[in-house]
């Protein structure tokens, strides 16, 4: 079924009028689902998600009972966003009164802001055997054999799964063209590396028979079994070393160096599956049972650096404390200090707020916009990772994402963005003057990624606002939907507002529309590269004012970001969501929802920190947890 997560607070759902029209009502706690609620959402939703039809997957006809909303907390909360927002029932259909709307909301907001999660399923879920992805692949090299090399970026693109991810375990499928790519890369990548990160144990040469010397396959066992257990993230078995050993012996009968036997037997280490893949080890039950520290400590690693544990985790499995709370806690703030942590603001940033993009598909028209050059479209991907990174680096409050007062730029982006006194291809972090460019909506790499390729996008943007930074995304538009212009010049006689204006008049946009267009509009001083503008591309002045479904008005990024400061629970929510589902690699389910409860109050109980959030996500069930 499809929905949308949403908050829990009433605060977070409603402007501030409507919030106090709320406090004022019938008290929520007193109100009976069967007696009151239902009835109301028999006449007003009843018709389009009922018995007969449901209207976006969505269907309200078998709740009957008063544990409607503790049995489906994900439904009601798309119901409860949806109320909330004034968007439904549509315009078009007969409205519940201020009071009956009131009352909804009201009692929706309650009984989930008062779950038992002791009563929801306790469920780790199931995530299909990995292979790493490219990143974690170049990342593993790196810090398996010290090389900085990169040699995944020439396989197959990694496409996106649940959550939005390119590790998701679904995905992660291995073409043939993919395996001997491993060959060819193994080869390439172990001749480039030295001899101290394959050979940990030298045989004694002829003649220097000592006391207590090592033969060559004593000693290339020893190796052997050093190099793969870092490789394979976990201790080795004899009969795995025995395979590997058979490769070192070949190589050796034909009369190779120690050092060119080992690299064949760490060839075989490198293609192996124990390395392709991230492995668990299944048990014989069908219920749920916790990962081992070998387990988990690939868990951290990956999500936090996409990449192996280090050192210190692999000491922390070896003694069995990676089940301690603690422990995991203060790993978390130790990894995210370390450089390492930048592949959380590539990866789980990038393909979160969408600026990977600029890597990939993003491509603005060069002949309108001649300023987004190669150096500038670089620049405006490294910003927007040393912006987030120094979120998570610094344990900045998450919503230090929505408005800061600080960027980084290099002289071509200091230049684009007209910034002076900036020189230089190193990117500094710089102090911002002006409210409307902090945060991410003023990144230029964000509202180019949401552009198309020769004009702005409100409903781009604004789906992005509402999918990306409140978890509460529109439905797909219908079929056959008219088109817009591809650019912004004038039509007929309308402005592109005006043709906008028009688009949403079609019954079959118009809800969707009065969500999004809104919040993009406050963007819209924002070119389709991120420049600011205060005309149009007729000379006129942009309108940026946008109105939102519940009445409120504003104009500008600068009092756009004050709108989602007002909803920083449903923002730090989504996040949640968002980060967990990266975390685990596998899409959410509705057995996720006490999870994701359990992070946010935590999360927004500390001041809404950044690292508590990474390590509350660290310590959640479904990550230390798993089942076949």
């Amino acid at each position: 079924m499809k929905s949308q997560f949403v908050a829990l607070s009433i605060a977070a759902i409603c402007f501030a009028a409507f919030s106090a029209r709320a406090e004022s009502a019938t008290d929520p706690a007193a109100l009976s689902y069967t007696k009151t609620i239902r009835p109301l959402l028999t006449t007003y939703c009843g018709k389009c998600h009922g018995a007969d039809q449901a209207k976006g997957d969505i269907s309200l006809a078998a709740f009957t009972k008063e544990d409607a909303v503790q049995s489906d907390p994900k439904l009601w909360r798309n119901v409860l966003t949806q109320l909330g927002d004034y968007t439904m029932p549509p315009k078009s259909k007969p409205q519940p009164t201020q009071a009956e709307r009131d009352l909804l909301v009201g009692y929706l907001t309650h009984r989930l802001n008062n779950l038992d999660l002791s009563k929801l399923p306790k469920d780790p879920g199931r995530v299909t055997m990995r292979r790493l992805n490219r990143a974690e692949y170049n990342n593993t090299i790196r810090d398996l054999l010290g090389i900085e090399s990169r040699p995944a970026d020439v396989f197959p693109a990694d496409g996106g799964g649940g959550g939005g991810f390119d590790n998701n375990g679904d995905t992660l499928f291995i073409p043939p063209v993919l395996m001997e790519m491993y060959l060819k890369a193994a080869g390439e990548v172990l001749a480039a590396a030295s001899d101290d990160r394959i050979i940990s144990s030298k045989p004694v040469a002829a003649g220097k028979d000592a006391k207590g010397a090592k033969d060559k396959r004593q000693a290339a066992r020893e190796s052997i079994t050093a190099f793969a257990s870092r490789a394979f993230r976990r201790p080795v078995e004899p009969a795995e070393v025995d395979r590997l050993m058979k490769l070192f012996n070949q190589a050796d009968a034909r009369g190779a160096t120690f050092g060119a036997a080992m690299r064949l037997a760490a060839k075989g280490t490198l293609v192996s599956p124990h390395f392709l893949f991230r492995v668990e080890k299944e048990h014989p039950t069908k219920d749920a049972y916790e990962a081992s520290d070998y387990e988990i400590a690939s868990r951290l690693s990956y999500f936090v650096w996409a990449s192996m544990p280090d050192a210190e985790l692999f000491a922390l499995a070896a003694q069995g404390k990676l089940h301690d709370d603690v422990i995991i806690d203060v790993q978390v703030r130790r990894m995210l200090k370390d450089k390492k942590s930048r592949s959380l603001a590539e990866q789980f940033g990038g393909q979160w707020l969408g600026f990977n993009a600029l890597n990939t598909t993003a491509a603005p028209d060069r002949k309108k916009f001649p300023a987004f050059t190669p150096a500038v479209r670089d620049a405006m991907y490294e910003e927007a990772v040393e912006f987030i990174d120094s979120i998570y680096r610094e344990d900045r409050p998450l919503l230090t994402l929505i408005d800061a007062d600080y960027t980084f730029v290099n002289e071509p982006l200091a230049r684009f963005y007209s910034i002076p006194k900036i020189t230089g291809e190193e990117m500094r972090k710089i102090s911002l003057k002006d409210a409307n460019r902090g945060g991410v909506l003023g990144l230029a790499g964000v509202l180019t990624a949401t552009s198309y390729p020769l004009r702005t996008s409100p409903g781009l943007r604004g789906k992005w606002v509402l999918d990306t930074l409140i978890g509460a995304p529109p439905p797909p538009p219908p079929p056959d939907v008219p088109k817009l212009p591809d650019d912004d010049a004038p039509a007929a006689g309308l402005t592109f507002r005006q043709q906008l204006e028009k688009h949403r008049a079609n019954p079959a946009c118009a809800s969707c529309h009065a969500r999004m267009d809104p919040l993009g509009f406050g963007l819209e001083n924002f070119d389709a590269i991120g420049r600011w503008r205060t005309t149009d591309s007729t000379g006129k002045p942009v309108d940026a004012v946008g109105k939102l479904s519940t009445g409120e008005t504003f104009t500008g990024p600068r009092e756009l970001k004050k709108v989602l400061l007002k909803r920083k629970d449903d923002f730090t929510r989504a996040m949640t969501e968002k980060m967990l589902a990266y975390a685990l690699g596998r899409g959410l389910e509705t057995y996720d929802q006490a999870v994701i409860k359990r992070i946010t109050d935590a999360v927004m109980k500390d001041g809404y920190r950044s690292t508590t959030l990474v390590a509350e996500v660290a310590k959640s069930y479904p990550m230390r947890w798993r089942k076949n």
